[in-house]
């Protein structure tokens, strides 16, 4: 049961769907990854449905396969900055979310992209921390493009806590800014910055004020219990692949216990798990639906090339309507290089992929689809609707970033015929009540937080 005695506010996020495989690139509706009017069209939609924000990935690196690009990786993406800070002006009360690489990026860059993105929406800026210790892809960044795996969270720990000082150099009555004159008159309270760090060595001052909500909201993603431990001790809103009920209660309540630690208290980190849904005017038709678009998303090659993956070797003389090749993978982390999912132990996966599919008599393609299916959401409106309430009232999650299969317009019949639903039971706003990200989450003013006055 929920730890409140009121109903919680569900809170939900649209994710433009990217270069993966849940997009549903041969459908008549997906349009482009790349015109602007897609990105405006998700966003829009996502504000009309009272949206907490927006978010939007990153591709560092096209990935390759076999030594050729990856067949979804060829749309390309344009800037995620570039992009958010062109919604905040067709956007008024959407947060923004972007993906941004802290291996590969300074922190006084971040510091003041953020404030600037954060500054031009009025407050309604996120940025979401993930770390890399991949070499293809930190070849585009960094001289020998290496970071010890050790080490990704030693540094992010300190990119966000330099950033976060940079962000604090401006007082909270700081300098005097006027801004509809346009006027702007230091008066002394601009702190410089001397800072060391086993990562770091800079010093000077910063140039953004203090920003509208105190500081952009910041998400993480990483399920280790390294990555945890991070969330707990710095995150706002942790971005969680946890599914199931099960999973997602035993995810939230594990992450929410560390916060104690930290002298923070469970209303002050979001636990966010992403998820697809497909809508349907009967249970049997919404499941139909559901295996059309998961046959989409996984055609034979992908389903050939997700199984070379973990087999480390060429698969391709496979049938992908056949059952699972009866050799063992080889240890080939290199077939696939880029943002991909390598198992840490191919056998052993290899060996409950097999077990699987012998149980449920799964083809490869079968099992692919079984495997790599995000949470989903399958029913009529009003089966969502509870599904979705059952979700967030006993603590499987505050709330979800929905996936949508296309781009732009499959959030439309979510916004259309799911949001209602949760508004009528009283789940959701019917109205936006706060100007800003960090009030649409019910999160603090970090400095309220930091000045002592946390909840017990």
């Amino acid at each position: 049961m929920s730890r409140n005695t009121v109903r919680k506010q569900i809170h939900l996020a649209a994710h433009f769907p990217g270069v993966n495989n849940t997009t549903v690139w041969a459908d008549p509706g997906s349009k482009s990854q790349i015109d602007f009017s897609s990105f405006l069209h998700l966003a829009r939609t996502a504000e009309r449905g009272k949206f907490d924000f927006f978010f939007l990935a990153e591709g560092l690196r096209l990935r390759e396969h076999r030594g050729r690009i990856h067949d979804l990786d060829v749309v390309g993406r344009p800037d995620t900055l570039t992009v958010l800070e062109a919604l905040a002006g067709a956007t008024t009360h959407l947060g923004l979310a972007g993906t941004i690489n802290t291996t590969f990026n300074e922190p006084y860059e971040l510091a003041k992209q953020f404030a600037t993105l954060d500054h031009l929406s009025d407050g309604r800026a996120a940025w979401n921390l993930v770390t890399s210790s991949d070499a293809f892809t930190g070849e585009n960044f960094r001289r020998g493009g290496f970071l010890e795996h050790s080490q990704r969270y030693v540094r992010a720990a300190e990119v966000v806590d330099v950033v976060r000082e940079l962000w604090d150099g401006w007082s909270a009555r700081g300098p005097v800014i006027d801004r509809e004159a346009g006027i702007f008159a230091p008066d002394g309270d601009i702190a410089s910055f001397d800072i060391r760090t086993t990562q770091f060595d800079i010093s000077g001052r910063f140039e953004v004020p203090r920003s509208p909500q105190g500081h952009p909201v910041l998400l993480q993603a990483g399920d280790s219990d390294e990555g945890r431990e991070f969330g707990a001790a710095k995150a706002d809103a942790i971005f969680s692949r946890h599914g199931t009920l099960d999973e997602g209660r035993a995810f939230y309540t594990d992450v929410k216990n560390r916060l104690a630690k930290y002298g923070r208290s469970w209303d002050e980190l979001k636990i966010l798990p992403a998820a697809t849904f497909v809508l349907g005017d009967t249970h049997e038709d919404a499941h139909e639906r559901a295996r059309h678009i998961r046959l989409q998303q996984v055609g034979p090659q992908t389903a050939i090339a997700f199984l070379e993956q973990i087999w480390g070797k060429d698969l391709s003389s496979y049938d992908p309507d056949g059952p699972l090749p009866d050799i063992d993978p080889e240890d080939n982390v290199t077939i696939t290089r880029g943002r991909v999912r390598h198992a840490k132990d191919p056998l052993a996966v290899a060996r409950q992929w097999k077990e699987k599919a012998e149980a449920e008599k799964l083809s490869i393609r079968e099992l692919v689809i079984e495997v790599t299916a995000r949470q989903q959401f399958i029913g009529t409106p009003q089966q969502v609707a509870d599904e979705i309430d059952l979700y967030v009232q006993t603590d499987a999650g505050d709330g979800f970033i929905l996936v949508p299969h296309l781009t732009p317009g499959g959030l439309d019949e979510f916004v259309d015929k799911v949001v209602p639903l949760l508004q009528e039971r009283g789940s959701f706003r019917t109205e936006y009540r706060s100007t800003t990200l960090r009030g649409h989450l019910g999160l603090r003013d970090p400095h309220t937080v930091t000045e002592g006055a946390r909840a017990s």
